[in-house]
């Protein structure tokens, strides 16, 4: 809309400068023109009187000549037996015929009375010629066009500076203008990023236009509509999980009954009880990870901050959870001593963390790797200015780029985990804690082949 404004402005600014300038040069050159013509014939038709007058002094002729626009006269006389010069130009002396121009000159003598402009010491001139055939004489006569030069500049440079402010103006108008009306738009902008982020309860306030109150109460209709259907999908998630949890829990019981008693049915019965165990497993796991997610899409879940030491704590999860074996490398710079010369020979990895985000993150990274990526093969903790940078590289085929995005859904699953027996909300749950911990996750290429998953968490200094 600035654009519109100020182009549109200055494209009719421009053209009705062109005009203005045009028609104010045309008039002006036509007024001096006929001023200097009318100036040079009663001029000549003096010279006509005087020299019938007295033809013998041309020199006190010419000088009685008087020019009320600054022209400077010159005079031909065809030879006569009184004198054998031609040409008398005016004192003080300025112009002689050789200053005038030719071709005007040519027509003059040859019995033409014509007029032309022409430039004499890089100033413009109109020379007007005159033929007087009653006495055998030429009259010429040059006007100097310095004044109207010098209006005509003036009048551009005023013309030039008229359009850059009427531009300029044009474009504060449209920047006002389209402030104003994109104002509303802005609103709506923030109130629907501020409910893709979890502002579920956030609305538009009431405006007074008409058209804009159709708009507000269009958007609030449908934010109502949206939160009302996410709540109900979570409190169904929710639900379903606690139904679940109870047939699971017994089912598993009853399950590990049978496993207990396996060595006593047939091969055909064992063969049967091994896969009702994994999928009750699998079934208990996947309704532990839908209430997670239902406690982490509904805010139940806080952060619960302590002071740790991110190496130590990793190492601990890694050993707990019997993943000790795989390579942990530790890429932070030592902490400084205070009033220490050089470092104390302790990594600064000190921060305020939930411990137990942080350990569903990790099991969730290695046991992905183990499942689906051949096995974790490095776990490496690193740091910026701001976040930890938490990676699991593994010994997979890798992560396509058409994926990369959609793993982190629910229950989306990667092409190498298609025949997995994972719930596919592993790294869903990976992704909301790291957002709990105002980090991001992503996966990318391990330099050393498969895949490397990087979880992003924010730094926060210790107490």
């Amino acid at each position: 809309m600035v654009l519109f404004f100020s182009f549109g402005a200055l494209a009719a600014a421009l053209a009705l400068s062109v005009v203005t300038f045009a028609s104010t040069r045309s008039y002006l050159l036509s007024q001096r023109s006929e001023v200097a013509k009318r100036q040079a014939f009663n001029n000549a038709q003096l010279v006509r009187t005087l020299f019938a007058e007295n033809p013998s002094d041309v020199d006190q002729l010419i000088a009685n000549i008087r020019s009320e626009r600054g022209g400077y006269a010159v005079l031909h006389l065809d030879a006569t037996e009184f004198d054998s010069e031609f040409f008398y130009a005016q004192e003080p002396l300025k112009f002689t015929q050789s200053n005038l121009p030719s071709e005007l000159v040519r027509k003059t003598l040859q019995g033409s009375t014509g007029r032309q402009r022409f430039t004499f010491n890089s100033e413009p001139y109109e020379a007007i010629g005159v033929s007087i055939p009653s006495v055998r004489a030429q009259y010429f006569e040059a006007f100097p066009l310095g004044d109207v030069a010098t209006t005509l500049g003036t009048i551009q440079t005023t013309l030039l500076i008229g359009v850059i402010l009427i531009t300029i103006a044009a474009a504060i108008l449209g920047l006002t203008t389209s402030r104003s009306v994109l104002r509303p738009l802005r609103r709506v902008t923030v109130a629907a990023d501020e409910i893709a982020t979890g502002g579920l309860d956030t609305r538009l306030d009431v405006e007074t236009d008409p058209d804009l109150e159709r708009l507000v109460t269009s958007f609030n209709d449908m934010a109502d509509a949206v939160q009302s259907r996410i709540e109900r999908e979570q409190r169904f998630a929710s639900d379903v999980s606690h139904e679940l949890r109870s047939p699971v829990t017994a089912l598993g019981a009853a399950v590990a009954v049978l496993v207990s008693k396996r060595d006593e049915f047939s091969d055909r019965n064992k063969e049967a009880i091994d896969i009702l165990s994994s999928q009750v497993k699998r079934f208990d796991r996947t309704v532990i990870d839908l209430l997670e997610l239902s406690r982490l899409d509904a805010g139940a879940s806080e952060n619960n901050l302590e002071s740790v030491h991110m190496g130590d704590l990793i190492k601990r999860i890694m050993s707990r959870y019997a993943f000790d074996g795989i390579p942990f490398v530790q890429s932070i710079p030592l902490r400084t001593g205070i009033g220490e010369v050089g470092n104390t020979g302790l990594p600064d990895d000190e921060t305020l963390v939930d411990r137990r985000r942080i350990e569903r993150i990790l099991v969730n990274l290695l046991e992905n790797a183990r499942d689906h990526g051949g096995g974790a093969k490095l776990v490496n903790l690193g740091k910026n200015a701001e976040f930890f940078v938490l990676s699991v590289e593994d010994s997979g085929q890798g992560i396509a780029l058409s994926e990369r995005h959609r793993i982190f859904e629910r229950f989306a699953r990667g092409t190498a985990a298609r025949m997995s027996t994972g719930s596919g909300l592993g790294l869903a749950i990976v992704q909301e804690h790291a957002r709990a911990l105002g980090g991001t996750a992503h996966v990318e290429d391990s330099p050393t082949g498969g895949a490397k998953f990087v979880v992003t968490i924010k730094r926060m200094a210790s107490l």
